[in-house]
């Protein structure tokens, strides 16, 4: 296993772009952030989930993540909290009850070890886990990725949880310093062998960057881009677990 710094450090400029306040933030018009709907579609489905909502239990979602999960300045406006405060809305008559475990720079293989525990103690109904972006940080062998991927989801499905992976942020800073698609392949390998939804974050990231949504190149605009980055992934994130657990508008607001 090697590491490489240059990469480190530009995906540790753009984790603190969409994580950290900064002084230099700049208000701008919201933006769009359309999502095209092959990014937010999957054949895979989201069973437990869809029982809470037709048995109207409080549907219990445990995001495992990073610091890419975060906003220092405000955690209201971070994805997570969007994505409950959205989900309250879509399922008015359902309890929503979104919490984060943070595992701030550790690999998958380090997060995996902990999970089943993990799932046992907080026993929700969807675990949403976010990974891949400090492993491809530290250059981590793609194959011990995704056996340690497949660990972790093997030991959420076995406790009863729903699971959804979240992959990489895109980052066009850092592009030529480290290698992103071995590690995209091999979480989308291990969502397919476990028949469970995988949120495209890199590509629609990469989508938003393209068509002019959201400059993600730039390093200026700090806590108020990062605010719309999150606003907009709470957003797609919800509507891709409603469309995974095949909510009808009738179970909708």
């Amino acid at each position: 296993m090697k590491s490489n710094s240059g990469a480190i450090l530009g995906l540790m400029l753009l984790t603190g772009l969409l994580a950290a306040p900064s002084v230099c933030a700049q208000d701008a018009a919201p933006q769009s952030c359309e999502v095209p709907d092959y990014l937010l579609s999957t054949e895979s489905s989201l069973p437990k989930v869809a029982d809470a909502v037709k048995d109207g239990r409080p549907l219990d979602i445990l995001v495992v993540g990073s610091r890419s999960s975060t906003i220092n300045s405000s955690e209201a406006s971070a994805y997570p909290a969007r994505f409950q405060a959205i989900m309250k809305e879509k399922l008015p008559a359902l309890a929503v009850n979104v919490s984060v475990e943070l595992q701030a720079k550790k690999t998958a293989e380090e997060v995996a070890g902990g999970m089943a525990k993990l799932i046992e103690d907080r026993k929700p109904t969807l675990v949403i886990w976010q990974t891949g972006t400090v492993d491809a940080m530290r250059s981590v062998d793609p194959d011990e990725f995704r056996s340690a991927v497949d660990e972790g989801v093997a030991a959420m499905q076995k406790a009863g949880a729903d699971v959804v992976l979240i992959n990489l942020q895109y980052s066009p800073r850092t592009e030529t310093m480290t290698s992103a698609p071995p590690y995209l392949d091999n979480m989308r390998v291990v969502a397919q062998q476990h028949d469970i939804p995988l949120f495209d974050r890199f590509a629609i990231m990469q989508q938003w960057n393209d068509s002019g949504d959201f400059d993600l190149f730039s390093a200026v605009h700090g806590a108020e881009l990062a605010k719309r980055v999150h606003d907009c992934l709470g957003r797609a994130l919800s509507k891709f677990v409603i469309g995974a657990a095949h909510l009808g508008p009738a179970q909708q607001n």
